[in-house]
């Protein structure tokens, strides 16, 4: 359950709505340690592919900024 070539086409909304159904599962409970471990996996990969997101989005807003600037 952690990532793939398609999770990294992922949206940013679609990782994050992604990601809070998996701690909601984590949070409810009731699973097994092998699938809550699957699950944690698989929340980190897609936190990740949201940080990434966010990364990109500081790197263009601070490139606007700098021209800006200059």
């Amino acid at each position: 359950m952690t990532g793939t070539k398609q999770d990294e086409q992922l949206s940013y909304e679609q990782a994050r709505a992604e990601l809070a159904s998996v701690v909601e599962r984590l949070e409810a409970g009731g699973t097994s340690l092998e699938e809550s471990l699957a699950l944690w996996e698989r929340g980190e990969h897609l936190a990740g592919v949201c940080q990434r997101w966010l990364d990109g989005a500081r790197a263009r807003i601070d490139a606007t900024r700098q021209r800006a600037e200059d």
